[in-house]
Formats: structure tokens, C-alpha cells, sequence
């Protein structure tokens, strides 16, 4: 489903020389199968992801979804406001850190962007609901994240992520901020989406024990991926 070819990415900072990220990474993603990479901090995972995910532009490469050419050449081959349907419609992302809408309830968060693509509420909220209540905190739907605990507020993050029906997630640390306990909880309900509805996800992550669980575990090495 996803194909990333020999990915270069470097950052500037002012006053310094450029600083190499990636080096020549190539991955792909089968439909729901269930990826986590692992590595220490600083060694390009979350670059990966905001390029998989097109939140930012490697330097050279290729990135194909689908059949389709996102990006090559140095450029991506869709248009601004194209790519940002693309990433709405094909990926959802799920980070360490909710950011969930602190005034709104778990339902209107999950349900708040299909309002705002679609105008129309009620649907959105019954969309919501429905998944709200698979991931198992349908009795929390008016609660507002201050009244949520850590893992609650995760799975509303994965709610969230789920509205369009993405075929990839793209998720960053998303138990970084969870027990042990809310962990496990968490990676078992990812698999159980990877499985159930052919949800392909890529997880970068530290936790070295639920990364063992995936389909495959990857390791990122002063900015080259390989298989762990």
C-alpha cells in the first residue's frame, strides 16, 4: 500500500552545517499490517513519520500510496490544498501528546473535523459515537478530557484518528505518556484495528516489549532503517 524509496532528508540549522537525518531509507506498508520502528532519540523516527505522513518534504526520493506517486523528484505531484485532502482522507495520526480540545467532550472532539469538512453535525456525531463506543469508552462520550484518564483520553486520540476510515495510521510515542498497564491495553487495541478493519499502522516507539508484538519491528540507525 505504501512505498518509500531511497528517502534523504537533512535540516539547516542557522549558523551550522546541514545535518543529515535520513539516509537512503525504503519501506513499504502492506494493507493491515502493523509496523513498529524503534531506535534511540534523535535517530530520524519522527521525521519518518511527518514524511509518510506528508506533514513535511524529503529532499529526494520517492513516496507511492496506493499506486499513486506522491512524491518525486524533489516535489510532491499534488497540490497544496490536494495533498491536504490526501492526508485527510488516506492517513490519521495519533501523537505521544492527545492534543485534544480541552472546552469540548470526547464525541465532539472525534466528531469536530467531519463537522467542519461536512457541515453536518448529527452524522458526525453518530459516526463518532459508534467508534467511541467499539474502542470502549462509549459511557465517556460528554466527559471533557480534563475528566478522562491518560489511556481514555488515547483511545479518544485513536477515535479521532479513525472518522475517515484512514488506511494507514501514522502514530508517534502514543503510549509515551501511559502506565504499563494502559500500554498494553493500547497496543492490543491497535492490533485488534491492524486485524479487523486492514488498518495499516506505523508506530515509533520505546517500548521495546509491545514493539516485539507487531508484524514487523524496524530499527532506525543514525538515520538508516533496517529490520530489527
Amino acid at each position: 500500500m505504501l512505498e518509500a524509496r531511497n528517502i534523504y532528508k537533512s535540516y539547516t540549522l542557522p549558523g551550522q552545517e546541514s545535518i543529515e537525518i535520513l539516509r537512503g531509507i525504503d519501506l513499504t506498508v502492506s494493507e493491515g499490517e502493523m509496523i513498529t520502528v524503534v531506535g534511540a532519540s534523535g535517530s530520524g523516527k519522527t521525521t519518518l513519520l511527518n514524511l509518510l505522513g506528508t506533514l513535511d518534504t524529503p529532499d529526494s526520493g520517492e513516496i507511492v500510496f496506493n499506486g499513486e506517486t506522491i512524491f518525486r523528484d524533489k516535489r510532491y505531484t499534488l497540490s497544496q490544498k490536494a495533498l491536504a485532502g490526501f492526508r485527510n482522507r488516506k492517513i490519521g495520526f495519533v501523537f505521544q501528546f492527545h492534543h485534544l480540545l480541552s472546552d469540548f467532550s470526547a464525541l465532539e472532539n472525534v466528531a469536530m473535523a467531519e463537522f467542519i469538512a461536512t457541515g453536518k453535525l448529527n452524522p458526525a456525531k453518530e459516526k463518532a459515537s459508534e467508534i467511541l463506543e467499539k474502542l470502549g469508552i462509549g459511557n465517556r462520550l460528554h466527559h471533557l478530557p480534563s475528566e478522562l484518564s491518560g489511556g481514555e483520553q488515547q483511545r479518544v486520540a485513536i477515535a479521532r484518528a479513525l472518522m475517515n476510515s484512514p488506511m494507514m495510521i501514522l502514530a508517534d510515542e502514543p503510549s509515551g505518556n501511559l502506565d504499563s498497564r494502559n500500554s498494553s491495553i493500547l497496543y492490543d487495541l491497535m492490533a485488534n484495528l491492524s486485524k479487523e478493519h486492514h488498518t495499516s499502522f506505523v508506530i515509533v516507539t520505546h517500548n521495546e516489549e509491545y514493539a516485539a508484538t507487531a508484524d514487523r519491528r524496524m530499527r532506525m540507525e543514525d538515520g538508516v532503517l533496517h529490520p530489527d
